[in-house]
């Protein structure tokens, strides 16, 4: 997910996506620690994605005090 896309979510997208990208890193990781997927830059890429959401989520609180 790019930034601009990112940057286009309503408050409440912006939350459930950063649930269901947590959820998702989670699952890749458990899945690799137990047999290494084909493709682990998929973790990375997960992660990264979390970490963009959350940081447009902290812009968006400070925007508002």
């Amino acid at each position: 997910m790019e930034n601009k896309e990112i940057k286009t979510l309503s408050d409440q997208e912006l939350v459930d996506k950063i649930k269901e990208g947590k959820e998702a890193y989670g699952k890749l990781k458990l899945n690799h620690n137990v047999s290494p997927i084909e493709n682990p830059i998929k973790i990375r890429d997960s992660r990264k994605t979390v970490a963009r959401l959350q940081t447009e989520a902290t812009k968006r609180k400070k925007a508002v005090k």
